[in-house]
Order: C-alpha cells, then structure tokens, then sequence
C-alpha cells in the first residue's frame, strides 16, 4: 500500500477547509455585520439621572439627534406627571377641586390605566393616591420634615386614599375623583414608563442593541460591545457603601428594583422608609431589603417592585407565584442577605445564563477561527494574532493587544429617591 504525504499546500487547504466549516456553523447562531459603532448619553431628569448606551451602524440618525429627541420626550412625561412642578398635568389634576370628568393626555392615561390595573392585582398594595401619607411622612415634594406623624393626622390621610378613588373612562380617555380631594402620586411608575418610551424611540430609528437606565430602572434588547446580553448588576442591599449582589444578563426585557435602604429615616434603631403601606399609612415592615422584578415593560416592573416591597417577603413572594411574575426577593435576617426567588425567575434566568454562555462561546469560536486564518494568511504567531480577526471585520479585544474600553454595561439597579 502506497502512503501519501500531504503537502504543506494540502495542510493549509483542510486547514482553511476546517476554519470555514467552524465559522459557517458560528454563521447559523451569529449574524454578520458591519461592525457597530458604541453610543453613550448621560444627562438629569426626574429628579435622578438617566443613562443611553446603544450600538447602531455608521449611517444612523446623529447622536446629538437622538439626544435631543430623547430629551424632548423626557421634559415631555415630566411635564405631564411630576407632582413637583407647579403647572404639569397631573399637578393641575391634583389641585382640581372637582369630581367631574377631565380629559387627559394620552401618556397620563396610559399610566394612570396601568397603575390602576396593577392596584388590583395586588389588592391595593400598589396605590397612586398615598401622595399624601409620602407628604405626611416627610418622603414627597412638600418637603416637610421627616418624622413620625400624631395617629389623627395618619387615619384622615388614610381617609383621602384609596386606587377606588378614581374612575377612568377609556372612550373619553378621562379621569375624575370620588373625592375632590383625592392626590395622585405616579413617582413609582413613571420612571419605568419613561424608559420604555426611549427604548421605543431607539427601536423607531432601527437601533436594536441598547440599554436605557433611570434611576435604576432599566431596560435592554440585544447585545453589548462584547456581543454578549447587556450584564446588569443588582446592589447588595446594604446601607453604606456600594457592591453587586448579583449580576443578571437582560436581552428584550426590564429590569427594576425597589428597596428600603437608600431613602429612609431613623428614629432611635428603627428604620423608617420611603414606601407607604397603603392598608396602614405607615412606612412598609418587613424582612425584605429589596425586590426586583423583570418584565415586559419597564413600568410594569417599576410598579410591581414595589407592591411586592409593600407586601413582604411571605405574602408577596406567593402573590408572585400566582400572577407569574420573575422577582428576585432579597431579605435582611439580622445583616446577613438571602436570597428569594419565583420559579420564573430561576426559570428565565437559567435561560439567560444558557444564552450567555452559548454566545460566549461563539464568539471565542469565530475569534480562535480568525486567529487561525491569520496564521495561515500571514505566517504569524497564533499568540496575539489579530489577522483573522481584522479580515473578518469583528474588531480586536484585549487579547489582540489593543485594551478593552474600561466602560462596562453592569449598572446597578438602585431605588433612589422619588422625583
């Protein structure tokens, strides 16, 4: 029997021949394309700070456009419902001393509609008419001194409260009070909404990888720098100092968090916070340091991170269950924090963390292939080879030895001081 010797030349083919048939099956899951510039705004509103990374071809709508675009629509929602600036829409609402039907905006019905909903679905734990008990208690715009109001001022407070007390009208897309003195408070839930109009600004102008954050309340779609889920980090509940608890991979969903650690009060060793329980006009108590909720919508989960932060860790983790909701509860027993979750949350974030991995993984395939092929082209060392890498257009990472931008996506997910 004859033995054939391959030639270098023979080598090289099934070589190449390999690398392409790596990259034809990284090509199934990984969709090729010009490489994508990184956008970063930053600016105030809401009384908080808002964060837009995004990633969109070369040929997109300016930066300076979209900033200003997303800026209009902000100052736009602010003027609609801040309950601090003297002549917004729901400010207006609020002083109307009448119980006759108001037509309103569009966007003021849409979150009265959805804050409403979701008040009965928690059973009133969720409830936009406790301005006056946040007032009361010192959290709200008065700006009154916090402290442990008389128990006569709690029940007439409590008396002006209640999700029962406004009605809406679709077909006229209005709204009226049962009592003229009813007060509408949407800091809970106008954050959330706020960031799934940006993220539907984004998405009008074709951009399909982003990250929109205000105030902690966040929503993603697509992939990072690193094309990999956007990596968002969940604070330790702790009260000085700043760590991650937990960091969760979000792609085409939202993220909010809600907790009794950043804005509160003390009186002796008891900690007072900023969430109203609606059923008593006092500060909720519980063992829960924190709740987040992922969901479709931002101000889905802004609204019912904190219901479920009013309902406690018993009574919230199985009113979770029943509606299928994904919340991650954490507790505080006595400074050490653990950990509760909904089966569909251990469910989607086991998902995530597969898809993570798996894109991962597809990626260090087709550099490893770029790499090969950059050998193979141009006779170098596989260490550090950025030939491959450079012909197929993905870009160098530290491993090319050009530096990784310091500037990651992991945010945390806070609850900072109403607006």
């Amino acid at each position: 029997m004859r033995i054939r010797l391959l030639t270098p030349l023979h080598t090289a083919s099934i070589s190449i021949a390999a690398v392409l048939l790596i990259i034809a099956v990284a090509a199934g899951f990984v969709r090729f394309s010009a490489p994508l510039l990184e956008s970063h705004l930053t600016g105030g509103t809401m009384g908080t700070g808002y964060t837009v990374k995004y990633r969109h071809a070369s040929d997109a709508l300016s930066v300076q456009a979209i900033r200003m675009e997303i800026e209009q629509q902000l100052a736009k929602i602010n003027q609609s419902m801040s309950t601090y600036g003297a002549g917004s829409e729901l400010s207006r609402f609020n002083r109307s001393g009448s119980t006759e039907w108001i037509p309103v905006s569009t966007s003021l019905y849409t979150v009265l509609a959805a804050a409403l909903e979701i008040g009965r679905q928690s059973e009133g734990a969720f409830d936009i008419t406790i301005g006056p008990l946040v007032n009361l208690w010192g959290f709200g715009p008065e700006k009154r001194v916090p402290g442990i109001p008389n128990a006569g001022e709690i029940a007439a407070t409590l008396e002006r409260a209640g999700h029962d007390k406004l009605m809406l009208d679709e077909s006229a897309r209005a709204v009226r009070k049962t009592r003229v003195d009813v007060y509408v408070d949407l800091s809970a839930i106008a954050k959330g909404y706020a960031v799934d109009q940006i993220a539907a600004t984004l998405e009008r102008h074709g951009i399909e990888h982003y990250m929109v954050e205000i105030g902690g309340e966040i929503r993603a779609r697509g992939t990072n720098a690193q094309q990999l889920p956007w990596q968002i980090g969940i604070d330790k509940p702790q009260v000085s100092g700043r760590t991650v608890q937990k960091v969760l991979p979000l792609d085409n969903a939202a993220l909010a968090t809600s907790g009794n650690y950043r804005n509160y009060f003390m009186i002796g060793d008891r900690r007072y916070m900023h969430v109203i329980d609606p059923a008593t006009g006092w500060p909720a108590e519980s063992r829960l340091a924190s709740v987040t909720v992922l969901a479709e919508t931002c101000m889905l989960a802004d609204a019912w991170a904190t219901a479920l932060l009013v309902l406690g860790l018993e009574r919230g983790l199985a009113m979770a269950e029943q509606l299928g909701l994904q919340v991650l509860f954490i507790a505080d027993r006595g400074g050490v924090f653990t950990e509760h979750a909904t089966s569909h949350f251990e469910s989607s974030n086991a998902q995530n963390f597969a898809a993570t991995f798996l894109a991962a993984f597809l990626v260090m395939a087709i550099a490893i292939a770029a790499m090969a092929i950059g050998v193979m082209m141009g006779r170098k060392p596989i260490a550090g080879s950025c030939g491959g890498l450079g012909r197929l257009g993905l870009g160098c990472d530290g491993g090319c030895g050009k530096p990784c931008s310091a500037d990651t996506d992991c945010k945390p997910s806070t609850d900072k001081p109403e607006p």
